[in-house]
């Protein structure tokens, strides 16, 4: 009998998600605290300028923006080089992410400062870039987030080239988080669950989502979450892909979960409005061709790409 692992497809499906094409060798295992430093005196180095919600790119090639400078480059923008994070190898050169220190409404072209929902809605850099900036931001955010020591209240320092955080009093060592998100699409027989959040575009229904609480399996949050959004009984809950998604450091965990019974309960204090939609009704829907107009989300979203496996399946 074989187990399940061989017989998942050869091309995951997490590989076809936004943010999922970093190509970055991380080096977790071999970063000293002046890792960042060291790399900074490397001639090929390249940086990673991020302010205030944006990324700059290089338009010199309209069709190829480039999102990495050269570190003679890089001081246009006053870099904060003291705090800069070590992404990792790309290529046989190392890439940090750094925070501009001036105004990135004054660039003049070809460069300009685009925010990163923006680079990831229109897909404005390859896979691999785009990978490299979720990571760049996540890890930007999570040292915005801890300056200061959970235990003793004093200010924490960076080390590791970017990756922990040391408190200057207590010593006390924090790391990197990821936050798990279960997302998942209800589904029983011919039919799923879709809704929408008040915060959503127009027309559009997407997967239900929550995030994972301490203690608690993906499967338990898939059940819990299914039950306070929508009043869903769950049944058997089955794993499809993952998501990293950066806003500011989560990982999205996509499911597909059995639905035990037709009846559901809307929770209006989370959701807009929530309903069955048969397969055929889907499929227009991802087609951009339903009649009044209704879609589901972007193509490189993880709640997208639950929808469409399950549309994609014969009756």
């Amino acid at each position: 009998m074989s187990l399940p692992l061989f017989q998942l497809p050869d091309n995951e499906p997490s590989k076809l998600v936004g943010f999922a094409g970093n190509r970055i060798d991380r080096q977790s295992e071999k970063r000293s605290d002046t890792a960042s430093h060291d790399a900074l005196a490397q001639s090929d180095t390249r940086l990673m300028v991020l302010e205030g919600g944006k990324l700059v790119l290089d338009y010199s090639d309209l069709a190829n923006p480039n999102a990495l400078f050269s570190l003679e480059k890089a001081q246009d923008f006053q870099p904060d080089l003291d705090n800069a994070i070590l992404l990792g190898l790309q290529d046989g050169y190392s890439v940090l992410a750094v925070t501009a220190q001036i105004n990135t409404e004054t660039l003049s072209e070809p460069l300009k400062a685009i925010p990163y929902r923006s680079i990831y809605v229109d897909n404005i850099l390859p896979d691999d870039m785009t990978g490299a900036m979720a990571e760049a931001i996540a890890l930007d955010a999570w040292h915005k987030n801890h300056q200061f020591c959970g235990r003793c209240g004093q200010k924490t320092s960076m080390r590791a080239g970017g990756f922990k955080r040391t408190c200057d009093a207590c010593d006390t060592e924090m790391f990197p988080r990821t936050d798990p998100v279960a997302i998942m699409l209800p589904v029983r027989g011919d039919k799923c669950i879709l809704a929408r959040s008040p915060h959503f575009a127009p027309l559009t229904y997407s997967s239900l989502a929550g995030f994972i609480e301490p203690g608690e399996t993906i499967e338990a949050a898939v059940r819990r979450e299914s039950a306070e959004e929508m009043g869903l009984n769950i049944g058997r809950v089955g794993y499809y892909a993952s998501q990293p998604w950066p806003f500011p450091y989560s990982l999205m965990i996509g499911c597909h979960a059995e639905v035990l019974s037709d009846d559901f309960t809307v929770d209006l204090s989370e959701l807009e409005d929530g309903r069955w939609f048969s397969r055929d009704e889907v499929r227009l829907m991802l087609a951009g061709t339903h009649p009044d107009g209704l879609i589901t989300p972007q193509k490189n979203a993880i709640a997208s790409h639950l929808i469409a496996a399950w549309a994609s399946l014969d009756t």
